[in-house]
């Protein structure tokens, strides 16, 4: 997995089966958020790099798409069962590069686990289908085949998830795999591979090789690259998008976000307020389907009230202490980045209840930023608008559910949104109304299960075919139409 140069561990890339050095000398540290510790050195690899596991990877996949589907199916129940004796293993992982709390980090396996067992599937995954008698004496039937070689890039935020969303299935619809994950959280990459090839991966067909915007860029203009998966902000995805698709490949791009949770007048109160917490400040802010508004539906004092008691309740620390909710963000300059905001948002005229500023003048150690709350938010001002990926949080004032739903058909991202009502009329018009693609129903995180397809809409997703589910399965395979004639 790595050596060890000048008492820091020096991490390698994973090619053809085994771990090595990157060409370049040039590396980064990574940190733990929360202590400032240097946990090991990560490489920047450069174009050679990603020519050597592309090349690797191609030759892998000339015998990986022979391999039988069943066969390729056992892999992937080996490799969940390794898994699943390592999960605390892997999650402190995540807490030590990270710095989400350990129940989330837990939680965070658990759902990379359940993308395994999806992709262990693969015998029903890759049926075609079949019609007999489309004209007299002739059938059609469909086969899926798998495309090549195919390249995924993932961020700092779902280090073992977002990896898992994507080589599980496409390695299991027989494609081989190049994976760049975040150069800020390599560590778990690195061991997901060792687990993998413990499962009995054969060598090649999941390769790793960490860097930045050199082997993002040697990815989507590779031209045996021939699907490109991302996770990321919005401004990377578009890039990616254009450039890969430009480049001829499929690519699949999931981007930033703006999720509006609705709390209506009915709502239960108390848990509106606990759901809208963990929502908006799990993961410290960091996550795409994270709440980062809340549209406050009529004369409802009492909720804003309630937000801020509990937000001035939070545990805030280090995530691998008990009962801590709101950990640090990943790194100082996107704090930084954070307090820009927060000035903004004075500046803007939004009320400032709540300010996580003061939480910095006694945890001096780590990235931290506390639960920061803007009150009488307009739809037009920057915090309302921009991803900040941070503890903040606006609160928009809304006459009624028609206005509040105006306020999200004008975002430019369209992830996720959650309404917290009894009322089934308010549900329905919601389900049928609300302009983003995962809706929660009295649920702080709508995100979907592995065998259903991660769905955002406008801003947040670039692409036509979404991770996961029957998405997943055809963004990862090609189809072959047979007719066939039975009269000679």
């Amino acid at each position: 997995m790595a050596v060890t140069k000048n008492e820091t561990t020096l991490l390698k890339n994973f090619i053809n089966g085994q771990w090595e050095e990157a060409e370049s000398h040039e590396t980064l540290e990574v940190q733990n958020p929360a202590t400032q510790e240097i946990l090991a050195t990560v490489p920047i690899s450069t174009l050679h790099d990603v020519n050597k596991a592309v090349k690797a990877a191609k030759k892998a996949f000339e015998l990986w798409k022979d391999v039988p589907v069943p066969k390729r199916a056992r892999i992937f129940f080996k490799y969940h069962n390794l898994l699943t004796e390592n999960h605390d293993e892997l999650a402190k992982l995540i807490v030590l590069e990270n710095g989400k709390a350990f129940k989330e980090a837990h939680g965070e396996v658990q759902r990379g686990i359940e993308c395994v067992e999806f992709a262990a599937g693969a015998p029903s995954l890759m049926m075609g289908e079949s019609l007999s008698g489309i004209a007299e004496n002739i059938d059609s039937e469909m086969f899926r085949y798998p495309l090549g070689v195919v390249g995924g890039i993932t961020p700092y935020n779902f280090p073992m998830m977002v990896p898992l969303w994507m080589f599980p299935l496409a390695i299991a619809c027989g494609n081989t795999f190049v994976l760049k994950p975040s150069e800020r959280t390599p560590m778990l990459a690195n061991r997901l591979a060792e687990l993998f090839t413990k499962a009995g991966a054969p060598n090649g067909v999941l390769n790793i090789v960490h860097g930045s915007h050199d082997v993002v860029n040697g990815l989507i203009s590779h031209d045996d690259i021939k699907a490109i998966s991302f996770v990321g902000s919005q401004p990377v995805a578009k890039y990616v998008y254009e450039q890969s698709a430009g480049n001829g490949k499929r690519v699949q791009a999931l981007s930033g976000a703006k999720n509006h949770h609705f709390v209506m007048p009915d709502a239960d109160m108390e848990k509106a307020v606990n759901h809208v917490i963990s929502s908006a400040y799990g993961s410290a802010g960091q996550r795409c389907m994270a709440c980062s508004a809340v549209v406050v539906i009529g004369d409802n004092d009492k909720f804003v009230k309630e937000l801020k008691k509990k937000a001035d309740e939070l545990h805030i620390g280090n995530g691998m202490e008990e009962e801590v909710l709101l950990t640090p963000v990943i790194r100082k300059e996107h704090r930084e980045k954070a307090l820009g905001y927060i000035e903004k948002g004075i500046e803007e005229g939004a009320e400032l209840i709540r300010d996580g500023r003061k939480e910095m003048d006694t945890m001096t150690d780590g990235h931290y930023l506390g639960p920061t709350i803007f009150d009488h938010v307009s739809p037009n001002m920057t915090i309302a608008k921009e991803e900040i990926f941070a503890p903040v949080l606006s609160l928009l004032r809304a006459k009624d559910l028609d206005e509040g739903l105006e306020f999200l058909r004008k975002s430019r991202f369209g992830n996720g949104a959650t309404i917290y009502t009894k009322d089934a009329k308010a549900v329905r018009q919601f389900r049928e109304e609300a302009d983003a693609g995962m809706l929660g129903i009295n649920v702080g995180v709508p995100a979907t299960m592995a065998f259903f397809p991660f769905s955002g809409w406008k801003d947040s997703f670039y692409g036509d075919m979404h991770v996961n589910g029957k998405d997943g399965v055809n963004f990862y395979t090609r189809k072959k139409m047979i007719t066939s004639r039975f009269d000679f």
